[in-house]
């Protein structure tokens, strides 16, 4: 605040200007100071100085030390890096303005055009850490008091826009408001520069503005002439946002977060959704800031179903079009779920107003995002260079659900900046645009994880960012193509040319596939391979080949009096459980020779699978490792689920035998439709289409291990929805959590390699006296465990102390559980560490935090509680309870990203093989209709086909190394659900509890150990699966 004795009027423009939640009041404010100090505004980064050197105020002195800070870097040499550079910045949004930012500080002239006249944009950004460093060093604290004081990192986009409008403006950047950029006008004639087209009506210096440098940041919809993008398409994805009024309550301020749930992992808070309101989504994310910020991935059968869609239309746009989406519907939508999602503590929702005033909820699409090809372009005309480059949404559309857009556009804000130096600095064209698509191939890989952990030595510079940092992985001669003469007409040759040898060079995959069968099979008694069809067909190959790459399994003299089809069934069998190699083709198919191209296609999986194999004469000696392990494990997990659930129903699962023999490959078991070779997906011994292999209820797609068959009637649920035979009074008893808990879980094989003794042999009544096991104590824990008084001191506080009622069968379950969850159990010394950390980091800052009480999740006051168990632990440490709870929530919001990273792999996976089967069956169809063709086309086809097989089984292959994270997810979150649940029964007395409580905490500590189990299980399959990778490795 001004000082009250202050009556200079520039610091009372100046505390304005800090204080300005609006654009208008920014630009009015700052124009005020300018004309009480006498200054222009936009006069670049003299301005500042001078500004800084006039406006003796002590309110503004920490935020010229943190500007001073930013521009000493040696790499803005003091402003005189790109002194002779102008620049055009296009879009005053936040990766716009932040570039903007930069090249005022590298010197540069920068002139940025916005078409809109005011910020209204309500939604709200995760930050990482670095974008929260390099905001506190560019003065947020001081803009805008609140920034990053709850549990989670976030800013909305307004103020996250009025910031760095400010900072902008107080380094010389000459902003026009309601301008639109339209194009590029090139130079006339020699001597005269590159101008913008704009609208409406330009002021003439701005008209007559000549740059030499072009940043777009306009965004998705406006990408500028000679750029090329390309299309990302998943499953269709409707995303829902809402903006409630946040009135700063208290009980509002004790409404927790949420950092986001995901229904990949989480199944039994969506499930209690839509039980309670209809609402059926995949994830949804929660955030306190300027207004109750609502994020969620709704289905659409659900959006129909409740009225938001009047029309199911297949066109996206006409889908979510205004004329389709009922607003009451909409509006009512959203109420529904942030009321559930946050227990109705919010109490009456009121919308907030977007930019034309109405209620701010919409619905959007980001099925599909763009991607541009290149991220920067020169053009020249009349010897006039220009530089374009691209940040923000217009160089790489974000998937909202990581939360990277904020972050990843201030990395290619910062890299834009620096190839704008490098183009100051002289350097040649081509290698500017070398640099610049080196660092772009980055962008997309970049994570907090993966770069420098220190985020205090980030600068301009890309080696203080990223790690392992290679500036020439394009050479100069890749971007050719980027640097546009206007002269000379473009030349399109190179893809013709590779196409062509691409082409010629491929021709002999399929004698190559045989010669390698040949090899393969070559010294079994009785087994001659000529050919890719007849020689397959008594079942003798087939079990040769097993053998030789899974030796041990049947031994060629039990070959003797089986009939032709049995072996080759049971070579089918061994091939899919031993080697991960699915069925295309029934074993009647083999040996009725019906379908040579399946029997080629599946050969070929054989082949790419295991031909870098080394050969040797004989049977093998070991089983070598040639596919994908994820593929066997979900395999094994899958036969164990159903084996388990035929032992609950009283069936007979050992008699359940493979069924390919008796069903038809060219038909689905489900439709009747015809299956084309890459459409094929073999499941229990049947084929089916993969968009027919789904759940019954959810229509979500099945993957081994996710799903189970009901014996009633005959259809396929996921494990959500899979009914439970016999118990069907039970179930409804226990709820949609405990079922969910239950049903996958007690199923779950432990590794393939490592067997171990399944808990269903077990009794279903525990033990009245568990395993007792010796606990041995070090001598520092005896050491405190003598000292503990147990007798209450005013004068003394004791230690937390465990709680008591623990058993040692708990502890054994419970030990290390909060590892990885971020609340560790941690001693008094420690929490003191923790609170000096954390009073000097906000001390370093030099500003008052105006942190209020951070409110307690209730989950987590049962966690914390169960650490201390001492009233007066969390009284004393209060800045150690906001570290727990912060670190909770930051763990949590990797879990969430991480699902949702894999959620988007995933669903960008089944598309690529829709698009595969759509081109195979073209393929398939033209082999099989064009007996007249020529052999060399026929030749070319097949060899295309086999390509198309060999990407699907690699697209299957990487699905089931995402469903193996999926597990690991999915046990993560139950494990916290029953540590919490276990730890509120164990924290109570033991007098007071009932026989149902004792049985209940029995029944939980028992679902613990097997959920503890299972991620032990799934932790070994990974290590063995990590060393056999090494031991297979080159040089092993």
């Amino acid at each position: 605040m001004a000082s009250p004795t202050s009556t200079n009027p520039a610091h009372a423009h100046f505390e304005s200007f800090l204080q300005a939640q609006l654009c208008q009041n920014v630009l009015s404010s700052f124009q005020g100071l300018c004309q009480a100090l006498g200054l222009e505004s936009g006069g670049g980064l003299p301005q500042y100085h001078k500004i800084k050197t006039q406006l003796n105020y002590w309110s503004a002195k920490s935020l010229w030390a943190k500007l001073d800070k930013r521009a000493g870097q040696p790499v803005y040499q003091q402003g005189q890096a790109c002194a002779n550079t102008k620049c055009l910045v296009v879009g005053a949004g936040p990766c716009g303005l932040r570039a903007a930012v930069e090249l005022a500080l590298l010197g540069a002239r920068v002139v940025l055009v916005e078409k809109r006249t005011k910020f209204s944009r309500h939604n709200v950004l995760h930050l990482w850490p670095f974008t929260i460093h390099d905001l506190r060093a560019l003065g947020a604290k001081k803009f805008y008091g609140r920034f990053c004081t709850g549990t989670l990192d976030h800013v909305s986009i307004r103020q996250l826009q009025l910031l760095l409008l400010k900072v902008a403006l107080l380094l010389g950047v000459e902003i026009h408001w309601g301008v639109t950029f339209t194009g590029l006008q090139p130079p006339p004639k020699q001597g005269s520069g590159w101008r913008a087209q704009l609208q409406p009506n330009p002021p003439a210096q701005l008209a007559n503005y000549e740059f030499d440098v072009l940043i777009s940041a306009a965004g998705g919809k406006f990408i500028p002439e000679g750029f090329t993008v390309r299309e990302m398409r998943g499953k269709l994805a409707i995303g829902i946002t809402a903006n409630f009024v946040n009135t700063r309550t208290v009980e509002e301020t004790q409404v927790p977060e949420i950092s986001g749930v995901a229904r990949i992992y989480n199944q039994s808070f969506f499930q209690s959704l839509l039980k309670a309101t209809g609402i059926d989504l995949e994830n949804i994310v929660y955030y306190k800031d300027d207004t109750h910020y609502f994020v969620m991935t709704a289905k659409k059968q659900c959006l129909l179903r409740l009225g938001v869609l009047r029309q199911d239309w297949p066109e996206t746009d006409r889908l979510l079009g205004s004329a389709n989406v009922v607003p009451e519907a909409l509006q009512r939508f959203a109420q529904e779920a942030a009321d559930f999602a946050t227990h109705g503590k919010l109490g009456k929702l009121e919308f907030a107003k977007d930019a034309r005033g109405r209620p701010d909820v919409s619905a959007f699409d980001f099925t599909s995002m763009m991607r541009a090809d290149s991220s920067a372009r020169v053009q020249e005309k009349h010897g006039a260079r220009l530089l374009l480059g691209l940040v923000g949404d217009c160089l790489v559309e974000p998937f909202w659900p990581l939360g990277t857009g904020v972050a990843r556009g201030f990395l290619a804000a910062f890299d834009a900046a620096w190839m704008v130096k490098r183009w100051a600095e002289g350097a040649e064209p081509l290698e500017v645009l070398a640099e610049r698509e080196s660092l772009y191939q980055l962008l997309s890989q970049t994570s907090p994880e993966n770069m420098h952990r220190n985020v205090a030595q980030y600068g301009l510079d890309p080696a203080t960012r990223y790690p392992n940092l290679n500036l020439r992985a394009v050479s100069p001669n890749q971007v050719r193509d980027l640097y546009d003469v206007m002269a000379k007409e473009p030349v399109w040759k190179s893809d013709k040319t590779d196409s062509g040898k691409r082409d010629s060079g491929s021709v002999g995959k399929q004698e190559e596939l045989l010669r390698w069968c040949q090899e393969q099979t070559a010294g079994y008694p009785g087994v001659h391979v000529t050919d890719l069809s007849s020689s397959w067909a008594d079942g003798l190959a087939l079990c040769a080949l097993v053998n030789r790459l899974r030796p041990g399994l049947l031994e060629p003299s039990e070959l003797q009096g089986m009939g032709a089809v049995e072996a080759t069934s049971w070579a089918l069998k061994m091939a899919e459980h031993e080697l991960g190699i699915t069925p295309v083709l029934s074993a009647q198919a083999v040996v009725a020779g019906s379908d040579p191209l399946g029997l080629i296609a599946y050969l070929s999986h054989f082949h790419s699978a295991f031909k870098s194999t080394p050969h040797s004469p004989g049977p093998a000696s070991q089983s070598p490792s040639g596919t994908s392990s994820a593929v066997l494990f979900l395999g094994k997990l899958q036969r164990t689920l159903q084996r388990t659930r035929a032992k609950e129903n009283g069936e007979d699962a050992g008699g359940k035998k493979l069924r390919l023999e008796a069903s038809g490959e060219d038909l689905c078991a489900l439709c009747g439709e015809h299956l084309y070779i890459l459409e094929r997906l073999c499941a229990d011994g049947r084929f089916y289409h993969r968009s027919c292999f789904c759940c019954c209820v959810c229509e979500a797609t099945l993957w081994p291990g996710g799903y189970g068959q009901h014996p009633g009637d005959g259809r396929f649920y996921c494990l959500q929805h899979l009914p439970s035979p016999g118990h069907k009074e039970d179930g409804n008893d226990r709820g949609p959590e405990s079922q969910d808990l239950v049903t996958p879980d007690d199923n779950m094989p432990s590794s393939p390699l490592t067997p171990m003794a399944p808990l269903e042999g077990a009794s279903p009544i525990p033990s009245p006296k568990p395993i007792r096991q010796l606990i041995r104590l070090s001598s520092p824990e005896r050491q405190r465990l003598s000292s503990l008084n147990l007798t209450p001191d005013s004068e003394m506080e004791p230690p937390p102390k465990p709680p008591r009622s623990c058993t040692a069968l708990a502890r054994q379950a419970l030990e290390g559980s909060f590892v990885g969850w971020g609340v560790p159990t941690q001693s008094p010394q420690v929490l003191m560490a923790m609170e000096e950390e954390e009073g000097n980091s906000s001390s370093s800052e030099e500003e008052d935090e105006e942190e209020g009480d951070v409110a307690l999740d209730p989950d987590m006051e049962l966690v914390l509680q169960a650490i201390t168990n001492n009233s007066g632990t969390l009284d004393k440490y209060p800045t150690w309870q906001r570290t727990l709870l912060r670190r909770a929530k930051e763990e949590q919001m990797k879990r969430f990203c991480k699902a949702q990273a894999v959620q988007l792999r995933l669903n960008e996976i089944e598309a690529s093989l829709r698009e595969l089967e759509a081109e195979g069956k073209k393929l398939e169809l033209a082999l099989r209709n064009q007996s007249s063709s020529l052999e060399q086309q026929k030749a070319l086809w097949l060899e295309q086909l086999l390509h198309l097989v060999q990407k699907k089984n690699s697209l299957v292959a990487e699905e089931a190394e995402l469903m193996i994270t999926v597990q690991e997810l999915s046990l993560e979150e139950k494990q916290l659900q029953l540590d919490q649940e276990l730890r509120s029964y164990m924290n109570r007395n033991e007098t007071p509890k009932t026989a149902a409580d004792q049985q209940a905490e029995n029944r939980i500590l028992k679902e613990l150990v097997n959920v503890v189990n299972q991620r032990d299980a799934l932790i070994r399959f990974q290590e063995e699966r990590r060393l056999s990778e090494l031991a297979s490795g080159p040089g092993a």
